[in-house]
């Protein structure tokens, strides 16, 4: 049974899964390169008390909630002091590089259980001081599991539930890419793109939803995207390849005047949208 978790980064992500925990009464160890964030993680009520080496053999769930390409190294320093059958998960954007790492650190370390995770919540904004008790109020959360344990699989679903999340998912490290490719990268680049029309900077009294909704994550953390998106560069460059292929046969109608042809492929994406609802 979880009852102790620590955290390590307590960023957007790691503070908010730190105020949440601590509201529903575990005992949380938080930890942060950042002195800075450490205390205004404190003040969030992120953490109950710092995490070291000592208090490292309690915890049941450790979280890495930093960078992907930091995890393994971030690992090392806590993996020899956890107990045996502890819990080593993170809430990386991408899975199949933290996994290698994890099967690597398995070989070395394997009385512990090794489960990826990445909670489908976030912001626009980053740093602990955006962070929020009700982030992942009825967030989808994946796990993608590399040591193949159903009970704590099981434990694992029940525990992500009782906080709040609405549902739990089970993938693949290579399903989970490609489908975060599409669902959270995609848009960004989109979103990202889309801003840089010189009609952004006068669209004062002439926008609403449609533009609230389709720029909202332009504003990003462009260090970890990049990150985030060469490291899934295979499968986001293929989803983006795809939407550049559609938006072109757009763009072909409208060179051509072809209302006939615009209206088909309005109603097309129509269509789809419409179907993928119903499910």
């Amino acid at each position: 049974m979880i009852k102790t978790v620590g955290i390590v980064g307590l960023g957007l992500m790691g503070a908010s899964f730190g105020r949440v925990l601590v509201k529903n009464g575990y005992t949380v160890y938080g930890s942060d390169r950042s002195d800075s964030v450490m205390q205004k993680a404190l003040l969030a009520k992120a953490y109950t008390e710092p995490l070291t080496k000592e208090n490292a053999r309690d915890v049941d769930l450790l979280v890495f909630a930093i960078y992907p390409r930091a995890f393994e190294e971030a690992a090392r320093e806590y993996l020899p002091f956890l107990k045996k059958g502890a819990i080593v998960s993170d809430f990386c954007g991408n899975k199949r590089i933290v996994t290698t790492a994890m099967k690597a650190l398995e070989r070395e370390k394997g009385d512990l259980v090794y489960v990826g995770g990445h909670p489908m919540a976030g912001r626009e904004f980053s740093g602990v001081e955006h962070s929020s008790v009700r982030l992942f109020d009825g967030a989808s959360m994946i796990l993608v599991p590399v040591t193949e344990d159903l009970f704590v699989l099981a434990e694992l679903k029940k525990f992500y539930l009782s906080l709040g999340f609405g549902e739990v998912v089970v993938a693949t490290p290579e399903t989970h890419d490609k489908m975060i490719a599409y669902t959270s990268q995609l848009c960004h680049v989109v979103s990202n793109a889309f801003i840089k029309s010189e009609s952004a900077k006068e669209h004062g009294g002439y926008s609403a939803g449609s533009y609230r909704d389709l720029t909202r994550v332009a504003r990003l953390e462009p260090k970890m995207w990049a990150e985030l998106m060469t490291d899934n560069r295979d499968y986001l460059k293929g989803e983006l390849d795809t939407l550049i292929s559609a938006l072109q046969a757009y763009s072909d109608a409208l060179g051509r005047g072809d209302e006939d042809a615009l209206r088909v492929l309005l109603a097309e994406g129509d269509r789809i949208k419409r179907e993928i609802d119903k499910r």
